[in-house]
């Protein structure tokens, strides 16, 4: 009894916290830690992702790092321990909890039962779509707590597939920082773990000891090569558990890859969006010089200093003033109660491309804020979600969305609602093309607009209304404020 006592008291465990939103597991994919590491309050110990998202979690407690339950790799249910913490190291040889066992805290301090009220970091999500995921009843949404990460690259960065030719380097450690966590950015990360190289192997050669997307495709050339790999351990303290490879290569000529996380949630929320809702998709092409150049004149106005001022803002800005003149169109599809629920708000869906797939954050109550206003939201909005940062939060509650397929030189398309509303506007790429004004051909700043609708709420006419209002703004930006 004597010895469970002193056991429970030294010995804290820390579960794989409740995401908020339902979902059940999160797979590991990174350690920051090892056995023996020394880890203070708040501090990162490990990089998981769920079906919604990949977030860091910080340790709610200071110690020594006991055991690591279980290998990268390991999906795992919410509720079961991920790491073991020796929270007064040097008190005694007081026998370790076993894997299987979870220790127990001492009765006389409550507090030290569940981790602290607050801290329980919340899994950041992809997407509002429902998946096969095992769910079970929300027991309430804990606080995200404020976590360090090295801001996200561009999606460019992930384009690379080929290892280029370069000379194998020794295995070398990376500088270390956080209990030697080899320092590199998120898209490096996630190359590393599809090509199956531990950054711990990997030389860095970029500024202030960063390893950079060559260094990892270098340490990948041996394998590819048919040399030897570097062999990083196991970790010696945790249980023999199958790891199953995140990429499976079966010849030089295809490699196939899992279907699970941010992907599968993706799929599942397209295939369910496109066969339940009946999509109808309008198009439209549209003059917006004036716009073009009322972007130009606001990125100079003193009032917009500090804000990002971009086409997309004008249009997020056009979209909002349709529907406030077309506002049946704000509405979903209540299946169960057979209703059609009228939104008096718009949560303005951004459609965000990031390292990890693409996700649909939105603004809470759009239709209120100023022109500044919605330009800084705009500006937090992407600069989080490529950050790998978005909450659930910010995920949910949508009610249209916008996305900005210009970006990429394409010219429209037909896009899939997201679940749960009644509209999505595309925006094709502005390019300057012959086009008749004032009775004369000149070359002119022309786009593409392509909106789709839910048939079951949104009809025709309504649909056509709410494209046609946009493009009219966008033509005479003007009626912005004459129809605001």
């Amino acid at each position: 009894m004597t010895t469970m006592t002193e056991t429970s008291a030294r010995f804290r465990e820390f579960k794989m916290p409740d995401v908020g939103e339902g979902l059940t597991e999160a797979e590991i994919l990174k350690w920051f830690v090892q056995p023996g590491d020394t880890v203070t309050d708040g501090q990162v110990v490990c990089e998981v992702e769920t079906a919604k998202a990949a977030v860091e979690l910080p340790i709610p407690f200071d110690g020594v790092v006991h055991e690591l339950r279980f290998p990268e790799g390991t999906t795992v249910d919410v509720g079961q321990v991920i790491i073991a913490i020796d929270v007064a190291p040097g008190s005694g040889d007081a026998p370790a909890p076993a894997a299987d066992a979870p220790v127990q805290e001492p009765a006389a301090e409550p507090e030290a039962e569940a981790e602290p009220k607050g801290r329980t970091p919340v899994l950041v999500g992809y997407g509002v779509a429902e998946s096969s995921t095992k769910r079970r009843p929300r027991k309430g949404a804990a606080a995200a707590p404020e976590a360090a990460a090295v801001a996200a690259a561009v999606q460019a960065e992930l384009n690379g597939h080929g290892a280029p030719a370069a000379p194998t380097p020794a295995p070398a450690p990376a500088v270390p920082v956080q209990g030697g966590r080899p320092l590199a950015k998120p898209p490096v990360r996630k190359l590393a773990k599809d090509l199956g190289i531990d950054l711990a192997t990997v030389v860095p050669t970029g500024k202030d000891g960063i390893i950079t997307r060559e260094d990892v495709h270098a340490a990948a050339a041996p394998a590819a090569s048919g040399a030897p790999a570097a062999v990083v351990p196991p970790v010696a303290s945790a249980p023999a558990v199958a790891e199953a490879p995140a990429v499976v290569s079966d010849s030089a000529r295809e490699t196939r890859i899992p279907v699970k996380g941010v992907r599968k949630a993706i799929a599942q929320a397209m295939v369910g969006s496109a066969f339940t809702a009946p999509h109808v998709t309008e198009f439209v092409t549209v003059d917006v010089t004036r716009t073009m150049k009322l972007v130009a004149e606001l990125k100079e106005d003193k009032d917009m200093a500090g804000v990002r001022v971009n086409p997309l803002l004008i249009i997020a800005k056009a979209l909002l003033v349709a529907i406030k003149r077309n506002p049946e169109v704000n509405a979903a599809w209540d299946e169960a109660n057979q209703e059609i629920v009228q939104k008096h708000y718009v949560n303005l869906g951004i459609a965000a491309a990031t390292p990890r797939g693409l996700i649909v954050p939105n603004i809470k109550d759009a239709h209120d804020k100023t022109l500044p206003q919605l330009a800084e939201a705009l500006g937090e909005l992407v600069a989080t979600a490529r950050d790998g940062k978005t909450s659930p939060a910010a995920m949910a509650g949508g009610t249209v969305t916008i996305t900005n397929v210009g970006v990429f030189g394409v010219d429209t398309g037909t896009p899939i609602l997201n679940p749960g509303e009644s509209a999505i506007l595309a925006v094709g790429a502005i390019k300057l093309q012959p086009w008749v004004h004032k009775g004369k051909v000149k070359p002119r700043q022309v786009t593409t607009l392509a909106l789709s609708f839910d048939h079951r709420l949104v009809d025709g006419e309504l649909g056509s209304k709410v494209l046609a209002d946009v493009a009219a703004i966008l033509e005479q930006p003007k009626r912005l404020i004459t129809w605001a």
